[in-house]
């Protein structure tokens, strides 16, 4: 697994040279990294529906459980699609220099006046480049504490950029991988209707972002009983 990790990055880094921050580069790298899955023992599975195909520009928010995440929730990366990171990614070895090179926006996070500067400069960018993002809203891994609260940083995002929020919804996958074990069963991940910022009348970032937290833990409640790895549920939602 991590001989193919340092594969996928070394060569994600040779093709973006050839074409520097492509629209296309996290997509292709995305669909690479999603077959270690293999190697890990699970099955994905991607459910899409029909509104989403197609759809342009938008903001993904999807959970975020642990550190498998790169190998199982990089299966539904959609295409013009980038992510936003850390900065302190980038001095990964192999990792952060991919990371870098594909075209993903990093943020200096110790730097709050910075963080939201790069809220209006990533609106900008898929404004502009006709680019969307993939954000994980809860801001760090649950591992195992069910869905953790929202902040707010992808809907301000969304609103300013003026697109719908994508909710992706990945099963549980705590503890349910065994490394050495060749059949750790099925993930699911499916995406869910588009959230529109209603334009007619105004509505709290907050509210929102609470309204999208709890449709996604009832999907995530779902698709983590029907894998088989039923879903821890965190009530506390601030």
């Amino acid at each position: 697994m991590t001989l193919a990790l340092v594969f996928i990055c070394c060569a994600a880094c040779i093709y973006s040279l050839l074409r520097p921050f492509h629209r296309n580069n996290v997509f292709h790298t995305a669909h690479y990294l999603s077959k270690v899955s293999t190697l890990l023992g699970l099955s994905i599975e991607v459910r899409i529906p029909d509104s989403i195909k197609n759809i342009g520009p938008a903001v993904y928010i999807c959970n975020h459980q642990n550190s498998y995440d790169i190998f199982t929730v990089s299966a539904a990366v959609q295409p013009s699609t980038v992510s936003v990171g850390k900065k302190s990614l980038k001095w990964i070895p192999f990792f952060g220099q991919m990371y870098w090179l594909t075209g993903n926006i990093l943020i200096d996070r110790a730097n709050s006046s910075k963080a939201i500067n790069t809220i209006a400069l990533t609106a900008k960018k898929i404004t502009e480049k006709e680019l969307s993002v993939w954000l994980f809203p809860e801001g760090t891994r649950s591992n195992g504490k069910g869905l953790l609260p929202f902040k707010t940083g992808a809907f301000r995002t969304a609103q300013q950029a003026n697109v719908p929020i994508i909710p992706v919804c990945v099963s549980n996958s705590h503890e349910k991988i065994k490394l050495g074990r060749w059949n750790n069963g099925k993930l699911i991940i499916e995406l869910l209707e588009p959230i529109y910022f209603k334009t007619d009348e105004k509505e709290s970032i907050r509210e929102v972002a609470n309204a999208a937290h709890k449709l996604m833990l009832v999907k995530i409640t779902e698709l983590s009983k029907e894998s088989g790895n039923e879903l821890v549920i965190q009530k506390n939602i601030k």
